[in-house]
């Protein structure tokens, strides 16, 4: 079968890799075409397009490049048409894929499937509309999507597992080339986009100065963020900063300070107690905007997986160095917080599941198509 798959960023293309490879093994005839990275490339994917070209962050930049995207979607539509995939698999990237999902449904190209929800449970839930209409089938890699989608909106989908979860097996597996670090120390994920290093960093650090007599602090290095940005923040503070090996780092760190999304998980899923940071400019709108218009009780998604606070969340203006030093204090050994922050990751961990996500997502995806064509 021919598969048209489509993913917007190194995150995306990740996960698709990983998706096409599982499903060579349940379809060993299979043909894989889109837009995506090198990682989908590798896996034997035609790359149409690379997400580079299209991948623009923030109102503005998508404004100013906004010829180059409606370029790219009359490529990807011109494209699918020409090739006639059997299914069309979109992977996150909204903004882009709910377009193409509208595009292939209004000219009845093939069944479109989607692999990895949007988050339209934080926000935009009205997409809920688009997806009823326009995607055939949904595979969820968060368990809460789950009551979300089915038993709030009556629209049921497939949870197939969490990616991270086989992405840390696998690293726990492997010996290769692994090196741990020396020392007792204190891992600061401080976020993948300048601003969020520029709000964060600073008050991290200072936030776990008392403690750096007994605790090395170490910086996870975001992919593209040069050294001398975080040193702008480092200043005096003997503080190390490591690219490429954030696994590594986790593995055998003491506790975390760690900015908001997919790293919250990933800190939980090696079992290191974390304090979750997320400082923001103009601090008292942006708790008021938070208020009402994000609709989720939590912005951690060790929170949102387990169903109630495991982590403590320091958002806006509760992100303060006296509050996250207290936190820090409190998941250290001997702390009176880290215990029970521990047990609740067992939770988190149960209810995501065992590792297969991939596996489970291609047999699902292969059945499918398998009784649609029975059906013709």
């Amino acid at each position: 079968m021919k598969y048209y798959l489509i993913a917007g960023e190194a995150s995306g293309d990740l996960h698709a890799s990983r998706l096409i490879a599982a499903l060579k093994l349940e379809d060993p005839s299979a043909e894989f075409r889109g837009f995506g990275g090198d990682l989908m490339q590798a896996e034997g994917m035609t790359l149409v397009r690379h997400y580079r070209d299209l991948a623009f962050m923030g109102l503005i930049a998508v404004v100013l490049h906004a010829r180059t995207i409606l370029s790219g979607m009359r490529q990807c539509k011109q494209d699918m048409v020409a090739w006639k995939p059997d299914v069309v698999i979109l992977i996150d990237y909204p903004g882009f894929n709910m377009k193409m999902a509208q595009y292939v449904h209004t000219v009845g190209l093939c069944p479109v499937y989607y692999y990895i929800a949007p988050k339209i449970w934080a926000w935009k839930e009205w997409r809920i509309k688009s997806i009823r209409r326009y995607v055939d089938e949904l595979f969820s890699i968060l368990p809460f999507e789950v009551e979300f989608f089915e038993q709030r909106h009556g629209y049921p989908i497939h949870y197939v597992g969490n990616p991270t979860v086989d992405e840390i097996d696998e690293y726990k597996h492997m010996t290769v080339g692994r090196q741990s670090f020396q020392g007792e120390y204190i891992a600061l994920l401080a976020g993948s986009r300048t601003h969020e290093i520029r709000d964060n960093l600073p008050r991290m650090i200072e936030a776990a100065q008392p403690f750096m007599d007994k605790y090395r602090l170490i910086i996870a290095g975001a992919p593209g963020i040069e050294p001398a940005y975080y040193q702008k923040y480092i200043g005096h503070h003997a503080v190390e900063i490591v690219y490429g090996r954030t696994y590594d780092l986790l593995s055998s760190a003491t506790a975390a300070l760690v900015t908001s999304g997919t790293a919250t998980l990933e800190t939980a899923l090696f079992r290191v107690p974390q304090v979750v940071c997320y400082f923001m400019q103009v601090r008292q709108l942006a708790t008021f905007l938070r208020k009402i218009l994000i609709k989720i009780p939590y912005i951690s998604l060790v929170n949102l997986v387990a169903g109630r606070e495991v982590v403590p969340e320091l958002v806006a203006e509760k992100m303060t160095v006296e509050a996250c030093r207290r936190h820090l204090a409190g998941i250290l050994p001997g702390g009176s917080a880290r215990e029970a922050q521990l047990a609740g990751y067992e939770d988190v961990a149960a209810r995501l599941g065992e590792p297969g996500a991939p596996k489970r997502a291609a047999r699902l995806i292969v059945e499918k198509l398998h009784n649609l064509q029975e059906k013709i």
